[in-house]
């Protein structure tokens, strides 16, 4: 079972999620509730939840703050986005935090959140990613200035937020552009893949704290944006032909 945390300011509300869905039949459990993103913190950093639905506007603490403070923490928690307003620039702010989705609290329905739950599960079940060519080297060389200034907000984002959960679903929506237009773009202009292209930056970074930190390689690998300890050592083999702990001792 997935753990779910509610963070949600408005009881009426809190308990219409929990009721209006049978949260087992979808392989979740509600582990907990909070008030507003204060309150959640601690909860999320005590025992980190893999979803957690949160309202945007909240007092003391909102969810926008609460998704930015549990990146800086490290944890890697999935937040679905609830929100009233349709305010446009709190919903691109909370995908660019890294945020699955959100809903419109004022039209939710059963459809919704089931639609909402089915597509969480998978990106927990298979971290959203597909497998890749394997490579050997992870390769550091400067490429081709990139003039398409799409591609460079895409780059520079990944640059940037590599550490966060980040889809092609995502992204598209950042540049504001169809998910096939921007996979092909960013393969024509830069040679390599979206998700190739992420996992480089994230392979690149992990080898510089490999090498100037004594970290373990688990917290080396949620460091750089994997959470899951043996897929970051799978696509760091496929990228270097070693194993992150083989590269280390061979420094």
């Amino acid at each position: 079972m997935w753990k779910v945390l509610l963070v949600e300011d408005e009881t009426f509300v809190r308990e219409s999620v929990k009721e209006i869905i049978h949260w087992e039949d979808m392989g979740f459990t509600l582990a907990g509730e909070a008030s507003n993103g204060l309150e959640a913190l601690p909860m999320i950093k005590q025992d980190p939840p893999d979803l957690v639905l949160c309202d945007i506007v909240m007092p003391q603490m909102d969810g926008l703050m609460l998704l930015q403070e549990t990146r800086k923490a490290g944890i890697q928690s999935k937040f679905v986005m609830l929100t009233c307003m349709g305010d446009f620039e709190s919903m691109r702010q909370a995908m660019e935090y890294g945020a699955s989705n959100y809903i419109l609290k004022l039209s939710m329905s059963v459809k919704d959140l089931r639609e909402t739950l089915v597509k969480v599960s998978k990106e927990l079940s298979n971290n959203g990613v597909p497998q890749e060519r394997a490579i050997r080297p992870a390769s550091t060389a400067p490429k081709e200035k990139i003039t398409h200034p799409e591609v460079n907000k895409i780059i520079q984002y990944i640059e940037q937020h590599y550490d966060q959960d980040i889809t092609l679903k995502f992204l598209a929506r950042y540049v504001m552009m169809g998910e096939n237009y921007v996979s092909a773009l960013f393969k024509k202009k830069t040679g390599e893949t979206l998700i190739h292209y992420l996992h480089r930056t994230r392979i690149n970074k992990a080898i510089e704290y490999l090498t100037d930190t004594d970290w373990p390689v688990n917290q080396i690998g949620h460091q750089v944006g994997f959470m899951n300890d043996n897929y970051f050592i799978k696509i760091f083999k496929r990228m270097t032909g070693t194993t992150p702990s083989q590269y280390r001792h061979q420094k």
